[in-house]
């Protein structure tokens, strides 16, 4: 079984290549010195990776799952919501060749 990771690192090189500037979204959690939990990062249910086109700007979401992967509640909210909006690019991809087919337009952008 592929590591998400993995896929991540290589959906980044692919995409950049294509055409498009790609962010990985960075999360987690800190324990301070006092003893309190500090959560970094973005909303739960945030995709792993975003971005935009350069040819139009426009932009995209992908969540990065491997091939037994399956959305948690969180993010299936995230993608409900999202999906509304015709000129945001959305999808789930488990390898770097989907991800590059969702952002070239080569589906509807609402895969998953």
């Amino acid at each position: 079984m592929t590591l998400e990771h993995k896929i991540q690192n290589d959906i980044r090189v692919a995409v950049s290549k294509s055409g498009c500037t790609i962010f990985r979204g960075n999360v987690g959690k800190v324990k301070m010195a006092n003893g309190r939990w500090f959560d970094t990062g973005l909303p739960a249910g945030f995709p792993d990776l975003f971005g935009f086109r350069h040819s139009d700007g426009k932009i995209f979401f992908i969540e990065v799952k491997n091939e037994n992967g399956r959305l948690r509640d969180d993010q299936k909210r995230f993608a409900a919501m999202i999906k509304r909006y015709p000129a945001v690019i959305y999808g789930v991809c488990r390898s770097a060749e989907d991800a590059v087919r969702l952002i070239e337009g080569d589906n509807d952008g609402k895969s998953d």
